[in-house]
């Protein structure tokens, strides 16, 4: 498949789950990397799906088993990417992934068990364990965070989240609802753009339509638009956490700004009511987008000066660099996303790898940093605040013509459809199937928060307790977007 088009059901290739686990293993042996691996109940039993993304061929793969009743061979013993997603089909379906080495709740009970289940514990005299959570400082979700440390030193941190029981898969089961789309643009608050996008672009898959490529230029801008605003808050929060407090006043300000120009074009800060299956509800005449080029030029300028506070302080690269490293080895081995995976040196980006809609046309340079450490993570924002500036500026020059929307058609029934959406923290993947009728009879949705949590979780590992705090905001991850 490519991304954003959609399958007939009974077109997927189906095996027996041995075999299925061994395919599945054998395409990630040969460059692939998991999308998505989720359950689709059928009869007495539940078919495994695998979404498997071949970036340099910019080409998904996409596979199911026969129903599976009790277990099946663990795909994690041989690629760890699939580590969590085994866990989750476990907990949602009841299939045991024979062999998976750490089998225990994600999101919701098991039994006896609460969401965070049995912790691992490191053995020894000097080893004391620290518990941070779920209930936090300030305003702030809930997710917990279980340190085994050797005094300063963390040996192994584990990271268990599920506390909001959000239900909204479950919720999608049936739609389209009237609801549906408010449902999606709240799957994360910070991710409106990108996750509205992901969605509207399945049900035009399914109804073998596309948006008017003025919708899919504005869609382009408004997903820009995000990055630039998260990125910039980001900066000032890294700034923060080591108390370089002028580059943490001025990105509060300036983040702020760029939300205001994602207003302008739809009166909502976040991006709420822009995008709809079938295009746009909004769009950007010419005197508005003058306006919004002229305040683009003057926030990009003061962030450009703030982060220069931030590379010129020799303190501050003093706690940024060699903090919090992950190679690209493991970045790829667990399957990071993102601007995790690309300041780990990893080339992976949706807009580049497998483009659709307005990036088919106007392709945003990959940001990459060979070092995998803090610094890496935040320099990769920087070049990225870059470029998304460059590129709504060279948008708006150039606008698309025509219309903003037209009407989707009826979605096709029992049928697949994929989408991937480059968000500002990294990939966003939904999947829905539909039933005869045309209605969803499941929606999968993967934030790029479910692929590299654990990427935190190694990158915590040899570094002082103290330094959590910074490794932690340099991933910037997402509670809700995985609480699904």
């Amino acid at each position: 498949m490519s991304n954003g088009t959609s399958v007939p059901w009974a077109d997927l290739p189906e095996w027996p789950a041995v075999e299925f686990v061994a395919a599945t293993a054998a395409e990630l042996e040969r460059g692939g990397r998991l999308c998505a691996w989720f359950g689709v109940p059928e009869n007495s039993g539940t078919r495994l799906v695998a979404i498997i993304a071949f970036d340099s061929e910019n080409t998904l793969a996409v596979g199911r088993s026969a129903p599976v009743t009790k277990s099946y061979p663990s795909l994690t013993l041989l690629h760890p990417q699939a580590h969590l997603f085994e866990r989750e089909v476990w907990e949602q379906h009841g299939l045991v992934p024979e062999g998976h080495p750490w089998l225990k709740p994600v999101r919701r009970q098991n039994g006896d068990h609460p969401a965070n289940g049995k912790f691992f514990q490191v053995a020894g005299g000097e080893i004391h364990e620290v518990a941070v959570g779920p209930v936090h400082a300030g305003i702030i979700e809930p997710g917990h965070f279980r340190f085994q440390c050797n005094g300063e030193e963390v040996l192994h941190l584990e990271i268990a989240l599920g506390y909001q029981h959000r239900g909204v898969e479950e919720a999608l089961t049936g739609g389209p609802h009237r609801a549906t789309m408010s449902q999606l643009e709240t799957v994360a608050g910070d991710t409106t753009i990108g996750h509205a996008t992901a969605y509207a672009t399945i049900l035009e898959a399914l109804a073998g339509t596309e948006a008017p490529l003025r919708a899919q230029w504005l869609r382009a801008i408004a997903l820009e638009l995000e990055r630039l605003a998260n990125h910039t808050g980001d900066l000032g929060a890294l700034a923060n956490d080591v108390a370089f407090l002028p580059t943490a006043s001025a990105c509060g300000k300036i983040r702020g700004d760029f939300l205001n120009l994602t207003a302008l074009i739809c009166g909502n800060r976040f991006g709420r009511g822009l995008v709809r299956p079938g295009g746009c509800k909004h769009d950007l005449e010419t005197e508005r987008a003058a306006q919004l080029l002229a305040k683009l030029r003057v926030a990009l300028a003061e962030v450009d000066e703030a982060a220069e506070w931030l590379w010129d302080s020799n303190s501050v690269r003093a706690r940024f660099e060699f903090m919090g490293t992950i190679s690209a080895a493991q970045a790829a081995e667990i399957g990071l996303v993102g601007v995790a995976a690309r300041a780990a040196g990893l080339v992976r980006d949706v807009r580049f790898d497998h483009p659709a809609g307005w990036h088919r046309f106007a392709p945003v340079p990959v940001a990459v940093w060979p070092d995998g450490d803090v610094l890496a993570r935040a320099r990769v924002r920087w070049l990225e605040i870059q470029r998304s500036a460059k590129f709504i500026e060279e948008q708006l020059a150039a606008p698309a013509e025509g219309e903003i929307f037209s009407a989707n058609g009826e979605l096709a029934g029992d049928a697949l459809a994929v989408a991937l959406v480059e968000s500002w923290r990294g990939e966003v993947c939904h999947v829905a199937l539909t039933d005869v009728a045309g209605k969803f009879r499941r929606y999968k949705i993967v934030d790029a928060s479910f692929h590299n949590w654990m990427g935190l979780a190694l990158a915590m590992r040899g570094q002082a307790i103290s330094d959590f705090p910074i490794c932690n905001k340099s991933f910037n991850l997402s509670y809700c977007g995985f609480d699904l």
